[in-house]
This record gives C-alpha cells, structure tokens and sequence, in this order.
C-alpha cells in the first residue's frame, strides 16, 4: 500500500475532533499540555480545549452534550450521573489543593479562624463543601462560629486579600501562589499586607476523620458515547501530560498561561510543589470516593445528587 493511501486510511479513522473543558484550576493544565503536544493526534483531527469558569457554565457543558471529557470536582460528578447524564468518572488527578491564608501568621489551625470573616470561592462547590464539612466535624457551626463571605472565583478572592478587603481566605493552588507573588514584589510589597499560608485543609481532613491527607477532590470524567480505544489514549497522555507537568514546572507555567492569561507563569510554577497531584483510575479510587461521598451524604445529599452512585459511575466498572 502507498503511503498516500496509508495516511488516507490512518485519516479517516481519526475522529474529527476531540473537545476538552475544564476551568482555569490544576486539574485542567495537563489538558492543555495534550493539546499543545498534539499527544491525541493519532485519534483525533484537532484537540480543543474549553474554558468552563464556574459551576453553571460546567452543568450546561454537560447537557450540550458538546464536550467529551471534562476536568470536574468529583461531587459534581456523582450529582450529575445521579441526575442520569451520561457522565462517568475515569480517573482522580487532585488529591490537595486547598489552603487556608490569612494576613495573620499566628493562625495555624482551621479552629484559629473562628469568630473571623473568611473569604470563600464557589459557594456549594468544592473549596465550600471541604471547609463546611471540616467545620462540622471540629464541633463547630460553620453559620454561626464563622463568617464566611462568598465570591464567585479564586482570583476575586485573591484580590480582596491583595487590596486588604480581607485578612483571610480559602484558596485553591494556583491562586495561593499567585497572592504571595504579588504581594511580595514591587510595588505591591510597599503596600499590601504580608500574607501567610496557615491551615492545609487535606491534613485538617487527615485529623479530622482519621484518614491520610488525600482528599478525592477532583479528576477527569467522559461525558457521553466515547469509542473504548479513545478514552484509553486520553488516560494514558492525561497521566503523562500530569507527569510532565510536575517535572517541569517552568515550562508547565509558561504553557499555561499562554493558554490561561489571568494566572501568573511564575506563581503556577510555584504552585506544583503544594499540589498533591496523582492520576488514579475511578476503580483504584473508589473506597476513598465513597468515603468522601459518605461523609457529604451524612452532611448535605443534594451535593452527589442524594446519594452514594452505583457502581455505573466509575468507568468501565461494568466491565
């Protein structure tokens, strides 16, 4: 056979195109390395990437049915399959990313934050539900023992800290690291407050249900009808892209920002070596899903949909 006629047939074996989404946060930057690699070049015409900003934005993503896999906080997930979408989780790639920061250096506990405002991002959503639920498990009430003010994004809430709208917040990697470069360079350092990392909420989990500090917080799932051979490769390079990512935190930096401008090169490079980052298949992590899922059906169901998925969620459990 020629191989004109090779690369006709290698050609029109390859999907038209394979769509990627996620949000501006760590779990999504290995998605851009697929991309920029072409690491899927051999299953898919073009690779696109997608920004999803918030929540919303994720959902209807998941009803257009326009995207095939999606970077995804693992309790929007089980709520969505248990709203019968065509969801399935394929793998758990953060496993800590939350922290507490504050302009006060004594605070070094979650239970140092009480009686304060604290900043929080995504309300009902990831970093909200680990603070409330670690709240409750310390004795306390998360509506009357602390003063939780909601924004809509990690970056608003690093700018409140940054422009001394607020002594303390919840923040997810990379926006920790972005506030702490901003305000310790010129000019900001003449001006803003000194901000301090305090409490790592994966070791106040660790402590507070008697586990370790990985914490099943978010991963990547298939949405809808994808050919077996398909989510496989995407499996393999997404763990690659997450292992190069780790390696080379420079060039990770450089790469995704120009891809995602509102964060910093520099502070994404520094994030890497706080972020528990490991690419683990749904199967592999299913007693720690379901623990965490236990621990947020006791709490509030309606954040995995009312309760623990079966079986169907994880992929290829069925096999």
């Amino acid at each position: 056979m020629s191989s004109t006629k090779q690369n006709e047939n290698d050609s029109s074996n390859k999907l038209d195109k394979i769509v990627l989404a996620g949000p501006f946060a760590t779990v999504s930057h290995p998605l851009i390395h697929i991309v920029k690699s072409g690491a899927l070049s051999d299953v898919a015409k073009e690779v696109e990437f997608r920004l999803w900003r918030n929540p919303d934005q994720l959902r209807a993503i998941v009803l257009e049915g326009s995207v095939n896999f999606v970077a995804v906080p693992t309790n929007v997930a089980a709520n969505l399959y248990n709203k019968r979408q065509k969801i399935k989780l394929l793998n758990v790639s953060i496993w800590g990313i939350l922290g507490m920061m504050t302009r006060d250096e004594n605070l070094k506990t979650l239970a140092d934050f009480k009686g304060k405002e604290i900043v929080v991002p995504f309300r009902s959503d990831m970093p909200d539900i680990m603070l409330k639920e670690l709240i409750k498990a310390q004795g306390f009430d998360p509506d009357k023992d602390f003063k939780l003010i909601y924004v809509s994004n990690p970056i608003n809430a690093m700018q409140m800290l940054i422009l001394r709208r607020a002594s303390h917040a919840l923040l997810a990697e990379p926006a920790i690291s972005m506030a702490l470069r901003k305000t310790g360079s010129f000019p900001l350092k003449a001006i803003a407050p000194n901000l301090f990392r305090s409490a790592d909420l994966q070791d106040e989990w660790a402590k507070a249900f008697n586990t370790d500090n990985k914490v099943p917080e978010a991963g990547m799932a298939v949405l809808g009808e994808v050919d077996e051979k398909v989510v496989d490769r995407f499996s393999v390079e997404y763990k690659k892209a997450l292992n190069w990512y780790k390696d080379n935190p420079v060039e990770a930096g450089i790469e995704t920002a120009e891809v995602l401008p509102m964060l910093d090169k520099n502070a994404i490079a520094d994030s890497i070596k706080y972020v528990t980052l490991e690419s683990i298949s749904a199967i592999q992590s299913k007693d720690k899903l379901e623990f965490f899922f236990e621990v947020l059906k006791k709490s509030e169901p309606k954040l995995i949909g009312g309760k623990i998925p079966d079986d169907g969620f994880y992929y290829k459990a069925e096999q």
